[in-house]
């Protein structure tokens, strides 16, 4: 024993170094090395077993219990049988006579060791593991620690790791589903003894209840007025120990319910029960907050007085822990049938609470109620992990659980008890609304959003499918959705909701790249159009008098511009008048917004019908449109410059933005009257387009700038008035842009204005015949603009070595960048057209695109110029190819292949960095474009190109960790194969028709050969990206040719393939591949079962390291030769997690161990 208590001490002293913040790296490396020397002797779990029930020092604790961990699971094989019962039997003795002095963390920890012990040896070698829990939970002292231990089984048991093979998996969850009717049993008799003392005991008699609260309200809805009754009662007041033993138990529940499958075994009075403490997340009575159920504090000391009835923390906390119970039923969408009246049950009791959270006494209206229950819980980062200690602690917010419960019962079960008589569903949501608009946080509106968002498309998609009592669906929901949309449209105006909407950032960008108000404002939005498209008509009555009422403070600001010999101002400087003409004004551009989002319920089948409404908008939107060009209020001086500018700017832009929306009306009411008086059409468009024009000036903010530009192109484009570029409007326009004027405007809006310009000489005019489009006027306006436009571009042709002059290489670079987005937008926009118009784009390109060609091996070490020209190329060969011509592709394909030598892709690779490798994959990219050509035109270039990727770029990338170029070079490898099969396997039709075929000849097999190594061996790297991009583009060549099946992939490649990724498997490289892993190798497999089952399986066992023949032989047994994919994928599972588990196992015995 000397030796021993020497070693605690020595262990003791080495721990408290080790953790002392003056102790050295070096010195801690060093101390280490001592402890795992340490932890690898025989027999060092003796020592470990004094340690723990000698010292008290936290860490030497912790260190002992890893030790027994790491025993059990990685050695207990090895462990001799009486040392094995040994350890059963002290470590359980000590848990039971020190749990109660050990920190709540080591209390935790000695619990998993023994559940460790339970999954590695129940119930052959542990028969009374499982019978201990049951006996100490109904104990009344030791039911926290058999509550803790049953939760830990279920954690452990339920689905375990992938230490133990398929078949002790499967053992164990039988055992444990064989034991679910009586855990569930003592579960639901601990918190029913606890209420039913409590709710006896209760030292003060309830108040008499409210008719409110006595359950009338629930007439309607609960079937037995029982429930009513039950859920009526006053809440007990717990004492300390039995809100712990209640957070413990409903734990376990919470836990249990994620796993089990719905069944009898879950009883009526257990919902009740769970149920019952539901309803104390809803109890907002005052306690004196007690924090020692959240320490390993083992509570107050005899004779001292606690709150009665615990703290609202507490009380709250059990209520969270019971809807945690209720979220994992209701996650289920799989109910059987004799599920279906606990459902309902759950669903009427869960009415009821929501019924409790949304009603207003006692001086709490929704929102306080609300607030207080989110706020009074401890906060989380005082809390240790888990209630009690006990691991796995969900999210403590009690309003959070009950929203969640919410969205699952809309989403999942909202269809299963929508036609209930005796569930209220429009009263039901009712109260969702008053919850919706009353929350506490920002968060949780969003989610409330959400859940209406998922109510509203399953209504949609309901009533479209069933037409026939669309009304009488819509008339049943009407009301309800009226009072949503009113709210959301309120919720959204500073008229309103002025305090809450100051609050919302409108700066700081997230993830989405939106502010937390542009967010706020799409999720509404969103809301109201889905509203549109249920109740068009009433939306639109609700909507557009208010945007009427905004419109009119915004249309008589005129009357208040004055001018000095400052400029114009805006004469309003009152601050109470500036306060409100901001709100107004902040509204405005809210609503506008809203108005746009909701053009597309105007257009298609519903167009006449909903004429008349959508004409009334577009006419006050381009009034709006010519106010605000006329008055220029974005250029006035104000009275809060800082605020009031921001806030005209943007309803002047959003104006615009909502015309912009209707273009797609504006086209359909073009072709409606081609044929018929077109006075009204052309007055709004030419009053719109002479307002807009203006605006695209250097003078005018980028906000409203782009807008304009944004409107411009839409007119061009989309609504396409034969009569538009004769427009003086657009006549200035174009001369802006030929005078060089619109080079100085902002890159984007220089870009979008070329654009719209080139789109109005390009695109046909709709409903008109080819005789009448005027092509060849179009063509020469279109070649003059392009001139003007490349102007400078083209002057470049003529310079010669620019690199001496490095000024004069920074200019030549500019005009490249300027000029080359603009003519690639130009090409992009019209790649999808008609033949004409692609043809009428490369005859005024045809210059430019030479001088780029000639200009290319000038740049060719520019990276950023060298990528601008060939993303230029890239899009000309992705929309022009044709108009093109084969002898100039073939020129640009010869040009790019000289210039990219293997020295200068290493170059751009290795040396050039992130922007070297870009350019070289936008090389690839073109080389995509030329192999998926289907003319012969082109295939004379594939043998340059295999030789390119295989001999070029692929030794240059393969080694690299990097995933930069790999991705383009294997999409440029499978467009090869897959386009150009018969480049590789010369099959006839004939012979693909015909069972019984002769294989067809092979040519370039080499090449071919190589492309697939190439693919084999990235399944070796360790980027999960490209592995799921080549796995899908084998499975890809598979289904459209085959691959699997042919001759040279079967003999010499097929096996080589499985192997790796049933290795890849096993190594749990890229484990969040494994479905698309196993269906690959069933595909593989299923080309030849009976070669695979009789050759392939027992050769990849035999080669496997780290089991014996007898294993071996086992896997090979459990392999089921079955030929159906969720066989095959189950067995393929299997192998893989027990020759994993085999390998453990061998590893962890001691040397010299015989094996039978």
């Amino acid at each position: 024993m000397a030796s021993e208590e020497a070693s605690l001490r020595a262990l003791e002293s080495l721990m408290t170094e080790f953790f002392h913040s003056c102790t050295t790296n070096e010195r801690k490396r060093e101390i280490e090395e001592l402890l795992n020397n340490f932890a690898q002797q025989i027999g060092a779990w003796r020592y470990c077993l004094y340690f723990l029930s000698r010292t008290h020092n936290e860490y030497v604790m912790m260190y002992s219990l890893t030790i027994f961990e790491n025993l059990i699971n990685k050695m207990w094989l090895g462990v001799p049988s009486q040392d094995k019962m040994e350890i059963r039997s002290c470590l359980p003795k000590l848990l039971l006579s020190e749990h109660k002095t050990l920190p709540y963390f080591i209390r935790n920890k000695l619990c998993k060791v023994i559940v460790d012990i339970g999954r590695q040896d129940w119930p052959m070698f542990y028969h009374d593991f499982f019978t201990n829990i049951l006996q100490l939970i109904q104990s009344p002292a030791l039911a926290p620690l058999g509550l803790i231990l049953l939760k830990t089984t279920s954690e452990e048991l339920a689905c375990p790791r992938e230490d133990l093979s398929v078949a002790r998996k499967e053992e164990l969850r039988k055992l444990l589903l064989e034991q679910v009717p009586t855990v569930l049993g003592l579960l639901t008799g601990t918190l029913e003894t606890i209420w039913d003392k409590h709710s006896i005991t209760a030292t003060t008699p309830p108040p008499s209840p409210t008719p409110e609260e006595s359950g009338e309200q629930l007439s309607s809805m609960l079937q037995d007025s029982h429930y009513a009754k039950q859920l009526s009662q006053s809440l007990p007041l717990l004492d300390q120990e039995s809100l712990q033993l209640c957070s413990l138990a409903l734990e376990c529940l919470a836990h249990l319910f994620s796993w089990i499958p719905l069944s009898s075994s879950i009883t009526l009075s257990l919902l009740a029960t769970i149920f019952h403490f539901a309803r104390f997340g809803c109890d907002l009575r005052k306690g004196k907050p007690d924090p020692s159920i959240y320490s390993s504090d083992p509570g107050p000391s005899p004779g001292s007085t606690e709150p009665q009835g615990g703290s609202p923390g507490d009380r709250a906390r059990l209520g969270a822990l019971a809807m945690t119970c209720i979220n994992e039923l209701v996650s289920k969408n799989c109910v059987p049938l004799e599920f279906w009246e606990y459902l309902l049950s759950m669903f009427q009791q869960t009415f009821f609470l929501l019924q409790k959270l949304t009603r207003e006494n006692n001086g709490h209206t929704v929102k306080s109620r609300l607030e207080e229950l989110d706020e009074r819980l401890l906060p989380i980062e005082l809390l240790p992990t888990g209630v009690f200690g006990v691991s796995g602690c969900p999210s403590l917010s009690y309003v959070e659980k009950f929203t969640e419960f919410l969205r699952l019962f809309i989403s999942v079960h909202l269809r299963r008890i929508e036609s209930n008589t005796l569930f209220p569903v429009v009263e039901f949501l009712a109260l969702l609304f008053k919850y919706t608009f009353n929350q506490p946080t920002l968060e949780g509106y969003f989610s409330c959003l959400d859940i209406w968002t998922i109510l509203l498309d399953y209504l949609t998609t309901k009533i479209k499918s069933r037409l026939s009592d669309r009304d009488a669906m819509l008339n049943r929901y009407k009301d309800v959705l009226v009072l949503l949309l009113q709210e959301v449209l309120n919720r959204i105006q500073f008229r309103y909701s002025q305090a809450q909407l100051e609050e919302l950032d409108d700066e700081t960008l997230d993830d989405d790249r939106q502010t937390e108000w542009q967010r706020y404002l799409r999720q509404s939005l969103e809301i109201v159009a889905k509203v549109m498209e249920l109740l068009p008509s009433h939306a639109f009555s609700t909507l557009y008098p208010v945007l009427q009422e905004n419109l009119n403070v915004y249309l008589g600001l005129q009357q208040f511009i004055v001018t000095t010999s400052m400029g114009r101002r805006l004469n309003i400087t009152a601050e109470n008048d500036c306060r409100r003409l901001h709100c107004s004004l902040r509204d405005l551009s809210s609503l506008l917004q809203a108005v746009g989002r909701l053009a597309e319920y105007f257009i298609g089948d519903v167009f006449a019908s909903r004429f008349n409404d959508a004409l009334t908008v577009v006419e006050r939107l381009v009034e709006v449109t010519c106010y605000s060009s006329q008055t220029s209020l974005y250029d006035l001086e104000t009275a809060v410059p800082s605020v009031l500018r921001p806030d005209l700017i943007d309803v002047h832009a959003q104006s615009l933005a909502a015309l912009q929306a209707y273009s797609h009306w504006l086209a359909q009411f073009y072709s409606e009257v081609q044929r018929q008086n077109q006075t009204r059409f052309v007055n709004l468009v030419t009053s719109a387009v002479d307002a807009n024009v203006p605006l695209i000036s250097v003078k005018v903010p980028e906000k409203l700038l782009l807008s304009a530009c944004h409107l411009m192109v839409s007119m061009a484009t989309t609504v396409r008035p034969v009569f538009l570029v004769t427009l003086p409007a657009v006549q200035n326009l174009f001369n802006l842009v030929t005078g060089g004027s619109a080079r100085r405007l902002h890159p984007e809006a220089q870009v979008l204005v070329c654009r719209a310009l080139s789109n109005m000489l390009l695109l046909p005019w709709p409903n008109l015949p080819e005789n009448e489009q005027q092509w060849h006027t179009r063509s020469t306006n279109h070649a003059n603009l392009l001139a003007a436009l490349t102007r400078q571009y083209r002057l470049l042709r003529g310079s010669t070595n620019p690199q001496q002059r490095r000024l004069a290489l920074e200019d030549m670079k500019a005009v490249v960048h300027q000029t080359l987005k603009v003519l690639r937008d130009i090409v992009d926009s019209i790649s999808g057209e008609a033949t004409k118009s692609r043809q009428i784009c490369y005859q005024s390109l045809q210059e430019s695109v030479q001088v780029s060609l000639t200009l290319f091996p000038v740049f060719i070490h520019q990276p950023d110029v060298t990528d601008e020209m060939l993303s230029f190329f890239l899009t000309l060969l992705q929309g022009l190819r044709v108009q093109m011509g084969v002898p100039f592709t073939e020129q640009i394909i010869h040009t790019f292949l000289n210039m990219f030598t293997r020295e200068q892709l290493a170059e751009s690779i290795i040396q050039d960095g992130s922007a070297g490798c870009r350019l070289v994959e936008r090389f690839l990219k073109i080389l995509q474009v030329v192999v998926q050509e289907p003319s012969q035109t082109f295939k004379p270039f594939l043998p340059s190109i295999i030789t390119l990727c295989m001999d070029q770029v692929y030794p240059i990338v393969a080694e690299r960790s990097s995933p930069d170029v790999k991705g383009e070079l294997f999409e440029l490898l499978y467009q090869v194969l897959h386009h150009n099969w018969r480049y590789f396997f010369k099959s006839s039709v004939l012979a693909s028709v015909q069972r019984d075929a002769p294989e067809e000849p092979m040519e370039n097999e080499a090449q071919f050969t190589a492309a697939m190594q190439a693919f084999g061996q990235s399944f070796l790297q360790p980027d999960i990206h490209i592995f799921k991009q080549n796995l899908s583009y084998l499975e890809s060549l598979n289904s459209k040719h085959k691959l699997y099946h042919k001759k040279l992939f079967c003999t010499s490649m097929l096996f080589h393939f499985i192997n790796v990724l049933l290795q890849v498997l096993v190594h749990r490289s890229h484990d969040l591949l494994q479905d698309e892993i196993a269906l690959a190798v069933y595909n593989m497999a299923s080309v030849n079962f009976d070669s695979f089952y009789s050759t392939f399986l027992p050769g990849f066992l035999s080669s496997c390291q780290g089991i014996d023949a007898n294993q071996c032989a086992v896997l090979g047994r459990n392999f089921k030769m079955e030929r159906d994919l969720p066989s095959f994928t189950q067995s393929v599972h299997r192998l893989v997690n027990d020759l994993r588990y085999y390998r453990l196992c061998n590893s962890s015995l001691p040397l010299g161990t015989v094996k039978l």
